[in-house]
């Protein structure tokens, strides 16, 4: 009964990649700040990095001159990138001035940036050095959140990965849920889980740095996103073993995510149908109703979230839209593997990009929506091609039933301002 009724015969898992390296539209991994110093109460993330960096994050993040972000940027200088200065005792002396203003933090992000790579300045010394000094106040880690070799969403992963190998050990079986939601999502999935008798429940990474989950051999771990390929791979060492399951948008795919949770930790299937039914009957109800608009019609994915895949099961299999091209910025099938099974084959997969080449094929294939980055999006829409922003994809709560129709919501409502458009136009 909790199968998916529809398999198809012929899926995408083993349909030939289409690998491009080229020019990339992409927006970097320093974005992922954004929710993320949102989720860690008393996290602080300090990207050391250029005036244009800061602009990026003030810009997006939308704060107020009031208002105290969890988030700063330590800018480098002229100096500091010809190397006149050392830029070690310039951090050292902003981190301390930063920790005795903010007496709140206990977790400190060392973030890195291009211009920082670029000149070699080594961030993860810096943070064993500034751990020592503070502990055991102040835990103090590094990541990069460049933009040369990778796409905004790795932001969060790069995060989470260098979280990972100090989390303390356990020998308990627990199950960890990865990845960075809006509490009411998170809630909801953890209300739902724990209704079934699963548990004890952690989630990565928690809201404080006292409720930071351990990990061991007899951990057992679901992602919530299909772009933390790099923190999965640190669990793994760690001894951890991960659930394996579509990604949980929409009904179906929330549905398999929780029915792969509930056998791990022996939920019998009445249980299951119990605490799933209502929200289940639900989500199908909003996604008909939002969905209406879809069915029949073609998507087109430019490589921007890697949320490319599983969105691209829910749009066909739940929508009834049909795919043209899937583009996604690194395919690791042992994350999507589940969501290619149910992809019926004849979509493009492509991984990477050279922008041009794939803007000629999408205007070629003219679809009836485009997902890309805000950076081709105007563009497009002048061509008379219906887009949508595939950052808003990550900023709004998509995941789980409560939300499955709100997701259905935000394709469809392009197609039908476009539509609206064209009367008011022949009007």
């Amino acid at each position: 009964m909790n199968a998916p009724s529809n398999i198809p015969t012929r899926t995408c898992r083993d349909t030939p990649v289409l690998k491009e390296r080229g020019q990339r539209e992409v927006f970097c991994g320093l974005t992922g700040i954004i929710w993320l110093h949102r989720k860690m109460q008393d996290a602080f993330f300090l990207v050391v990095g250029s005036r244009t960096c800061a602009h990026l994050l003030q810009s997006a993040a939308g704060v107020m001159i009031f208002a105290e972000p969890r988030f700063g940027t330590a800018i480098l200088e002229e100096g500091d990138l010809a190397g006149m200065q050392d830029a070690h005792e310039e951090l050292d002396r902003e981190v301390e001035r930063l920790l005795s203003r903010r007496p709140d933090i206990r977790q400190l992000f060392l973030v890195g940036s291009c211009p920082s790579e670029v000149i070699k300045l080594d961030l993860a010394r810096a943070a064993e050095r500034l751990t020592v000094k503070h502990a055991p106040h102040v835990r103090v880690l590094n990541y990069s959140g460049s933009g040369i070799e990778t796409t905004f969403t790795q932001g969060e992963d790069a995060c989470l990965e260098a979280m990972v190998p100090v989390l303390p050990e356990t020998g308990a079986r627990e199950l960890l849920l990865v990845g960075a939601l809006p509490d009411v999502v998170e809630d909801q999935a953890v209300d739902l889980l724990t209704e079934m008798g699963v548990g004890p429940i952690r989630v990565l990474p928690a809201a404080r740095a006292s409720g930071t989950p351990a990990v061991g051999p007899e951990t057992r771990y679901a992602l919530f996103q299909p772009f933390l390929g790099d923190t999965a791979a640190a669990l793994d060492r760690r001894g951890a073993q991960r659930i394996e399951a579509p990604f949980p948008f929409g009904e179906e795919g929330t549905t398999l995510w929780l029915k792969a949770i509930a056998d791990e930790f022996g939920v019998d299937d009445e249980t299951f149908e119990r605490v799933t039914a209502a929200p289940r009957a639900r989500a199908r109800t909003a996604i008909a109703n939002a969905a209406e608009s879809l069915r029949g019609k073609s998507v087109f994915f430019f490589p921007d979230s890697q949320l490319e895949i599983p969105l691209a099961r829910f749009l066909t299999r739940e929508c009834g839209m049909e795919a043209v091209e899937i583009g996604a910025p690194f395919i690791h099938k042992g994350i999507v593997g589940a969501d290619l099974d149910l992809l019926s084959e004849g979509p493009t997969i492509s991984e990477g990009q050279d922008v041009d080449k794939q803007l000629d094929r999408c205007r070629a294939a003219r679809p009836d929506i485009t997902v890309c980055g805000l950076g081709l999006a105007n563009p497009l829409e002048a061509e008379g091609l219906t887009t949508k922003w595939a950052i808003e994809l990550v900023f709004t709560p998509v995941h789980f039933y409560d939300q499955a129709g709100d997701l259905a919501g935000l394709f469809s409502r392009p197609l039908r301002r476009r539509g609206l458009l064209k009367v008011e136009a022949g009007a």
